[in-house]
């Protein structure tokens, strides 16, 4: 196991604190299907980053003001 970890890039302290699921998870292989586009959505609303945060206001904004195009 460690030495599969270490294939993967995996620290030592990131394989130690890894759980039995979240190993499985990487190590399945090809049984792991795509996301898809909704999933994904879901997950970017639900986690968004700063800088989509950022843009989705600002975008608001433009639109509330009624400036915008270019």
């Amino acid at each position: 196991m460690l030495r599969l970890s270490a294939r993967l890039g995996l620290m030592p302290e990131a394989f130690w604190r890894l759980s039995l699921k979240e190993w499985r998870m990487l190590t399945r292989g090809d049984e792991a299907t795509p996301m898809s586009r909704a999933d994904l959505k879901a997950l970017a609303q639900r986690w968004p980053d700063d800088r989509a945060v950022r843009l989705d206001r600002e975008s608001r904004r433009v639109r509330s003001d009624g400036e915008g195009g270019g």
